[in-house]
C-alpha cells in the first residue's frame, strides 16, 4: 500500500509493559510502508527504541488492581492530562490508543470530541464482563482492532467498526537464537531440567509474587539438587527491584535480561503470572503453570464481576483448564512446587499439557498482527 507524500504524525497511548511491545512492532512496521511517519505519545521502552518519542514515560503507571490504581492515582492523572493537552495542542492524524482500557478510553472520547481520528488496539475483555462496554467504546473511537477472532462478533452485533488484526504474540515470540546455543550462551547444563520463574511486569506483581516464587523455589533445590533456575526480567523491572530479593537468596537463580524468549525455550517447565506473559509461553510450547494474587479487594471484586472461570489466557482461548491455576489462597511455595514437579516428572501428564498448548497455538492462527495493524492505521490515515 502507498501512501501520499504527505507527513503523517501518529500518536500512541501505552500504559503497560505490552502495550509497550505492540505499540513498537506496530510503528516498525508502519516504518516498514512509510518511512516518513512521525511516532510520538506515552509508551516505555520499547517504543523509545522503534524512534517513538516518548513524551510521557508509562512504566511507573503499568499497575493492575483497585488498590493499586488508588496508590498511584496522581501519576495517572497527571500522564491523562499531558496526553490531553498534546491531542489539543498538536491534533495528530491519528490516536493509536493501546489496551490500558479506562485510561484510554478517557482519552479516546477527549480526542474524538477534538475531531482526532482514533483505532483502539486490544479490546477490553467485553467477552468477560460488562459487554454493555461495547457500545460505550463504539462512541469513543472510529475503529476497534481486535486480537482474538471471536471478539469480532461482539462489535458486529452493536455495529461498531470492527477488525481481527491477529495476536501480535504469534510473531513477536521467536527466540533468537537455537536452544542449545542458549544453553551455551547462559552458561546452562543442557543434561539437567532447566525451571523458569516469571513474576510479571510490574513492581507491584512482583512484590506479590516473587517471595512465594523463591520459597518454591527452594523447597524443588532441596527436593531435586540438579535443577537449574532461570529468571528472564522484564523490560519494565529495575535490577534494584530483583537484586532486592535475590542477593541474600540461597539457591543460583540466574536472571536473564531482554532475551525472555529465548530464556523460556531452555525451561522444562515454568511458574508465571497471568498475562500476556502465560500466552507467550504457550506458544513456546512450555509446560507452566499459572499462579496469581491481588489484593483482597481487588479479588473479590473481581469475582463480582468476572463471568469466565479462568484468568490465564491459554486456559481461556482453549475454553477449559489446559494448565492449573493457582489464585489468592492456593498460591502457596508447596503448591507451587508441587505442579513444577508434575510437570518436570510425570510423563503422562506433562505430554497432555504440550498436545493443549499445540492446540492453543494453532486456535491463534498465521500471525502478522502488527502488519496487519500499521495497514490499518494507513487505510485510516488516508
Amino acid at each position: 500500500m502507498t501512501v501520499s507524500n504527505q507527513s503523517y504524525t501518529v500518536m500512541f497511548s501505552a500504559g503497560e509493559s505490552s502495550g509497550d511491545q505492540h505499540a513498537a512492532h506496530m510503528f516498525q512496521e508502519l516504518q516498514k510502508q512509510y518511512p516518513d511517519i512521525r511516532g510520538m505519545g506515552m509508551g516505555g521502552n520499547k517504543m523509545r527504541q522503534a524512534g517513538v518519542e516518548i513524551r510521557f514515560d508509562s512504566s511507573g503507571i503499568g499497575v493492575i488492581g483497585l488498590v493499586e490504581i488508588l496508590k498511584h492515582y496522581g501519576e495517572i492523572r497527571r500522564a491523562l492530562r499531558l496526553m490531553k493537552q498534546i491531542v489539543a495542542d498538536e491534533k495528530p492524524d491519528l490516536l493509536v490508543c493501546v489496551d490500558y482500557k479506562e485510561f484510554n478510553l478517557k482519552l479516546a472520547r477527549f480526542a474524538k470530541r477534538q475531531g482526532v481520528k482514533v483505532l483502539f488496539y486490544v479490546s477490553p475483555q467485553v467477552w468477560a464482563w460488562r459487554s454493555g462496554r461495547v457500545e460505550t467504546y463504539g462512541k469513543a473511537i472510529d475503529m476497534m482492532a481486535v486480537i482474538f477472532p471471536f471478539e469480532t462478533a461482539y462489535y458486529d452485533a452493536k455495529n461498531v467498526p470492527v477488525r481481527y488484526v491477529g495476536h501480535p504474540s504469534v510473531d513477536k515470540v521467536q527466540p533468537l537464537r537455537s536452544k542449545q546455543a542458549d544453553f551455551e550462551s547462559f552458561g546452562l547444563d543442557s543434561t539437567r531440567p532447566v525451571v523458569g520463574v516469571l513474576p510479571g511486569s510490574r513492581a507491584n506483581e512482583i512484590k506479590r509474587m516473587l517471595p512465594v516464587m523463591l520459597e518454591a523455589v527452594k523447597l524443588l533445590s532441596q527436593r531435586f539438587p540438579e535443577l537449574q533456575f532461570v529468571l528472564p526480567q522484564a523490560d519494565s523491572v529495575a535490577d534494584e527491584v530483583l537484586q532486592s530479593y535475590l542477593q541474600d537468596f540461597a539457591v543460583p537463580v540466574k536472571v536473564i535480561k531482554q532475551q525472555a524468549y529465548d530464556a523460556i525455550q531452555c525451561c522444562d517447565a515454568v511458574m508465571t503470572t497471568s498475562g500476556t506473559a502465560s500466552l507467550e509461553i504457550a506458544l513456546l510450547q512450555v509446560p507452566m503453570l499459572i499462579a496469581y494474587r491481588l489484593s483482597p479487594f481487588t479479588y473479590w471484586l473481581g469475582k463480582q464481576l468476572v463471568k469466565i472461570p479462568f484468568i490465564g489466557l491459554p486456559n481461556i482461548i482453549a475454553g477449559k483448564a489446559v494448565v492449573k491455576e493457582l489464585i489468592q489462597q492456593a498460591v502457596s511455595a508447596e503448591n507451587l512446587a508441587d505442579e513444577i514437579e508434575r510437570l518436570l516428572f510425570d510423563a503422562d501428564y506433562r505430554q497432555c499439557i504440550l498436545a493443549e498448548l499445540q492446540r492453543v497455538k494453532r486456535l491463534l492462527g498465521e500471525g502478522g498482527g502488527s502488519k496487519n495493524m500499521a495497514d490499518l492505521a494507513l487505510e485510516m490515515l488516508r
